[in-house]
């Protein structure tokens, strides 16, 4: 059994959480970074990976030499991940305007 694949998953998700623990501002050091900017990049990274994911299952099934049925499933789980995550950032995003809405001033 090739476990080539599950290691470097585990690999870059090891990557994320360090360089999430160690997260530094997107901006220079005495400005703060903008949520729209971090939210922005973040569509951003969503979107390159499902178009990533997207390719490699098109090149899959023009029967392409160089891309393995693994290669694809582990792109479109890590895809599906990332698009999950950002719906629950909107949702949490929407409850929390909701909240501030209805707040008598």
């Amino acid at each position: 059994m090739n476990t080539n694949g599950i290691d470097q998953l585990l690999g870059e998700l090891r990557q994320a959480a360090a360089k999430a623990a160690n997260q530094e501002p997107a901006s220079s050091p005495g400005e703060a970074a903008r949520f729209a900017d971090l939210l922005q990049a973040s569509l951003d990274q969503v979107n390159a990976a499902q178009q990533q994911a997207t390719s490699l299952q098109q090149s899959f099934d023009a029967n392409d030499p160089n891309v393995n049925l693994q290669e694809v499933m582990v792109q479109l789980q890590k895809a599906s991940l990332s698009f999950q995550t950002m719906v629950q950032v909107r949702n949490r995003l929407v409850s929390a305007y909701q909240e501030i809405m209805s707040m008598q001033v």
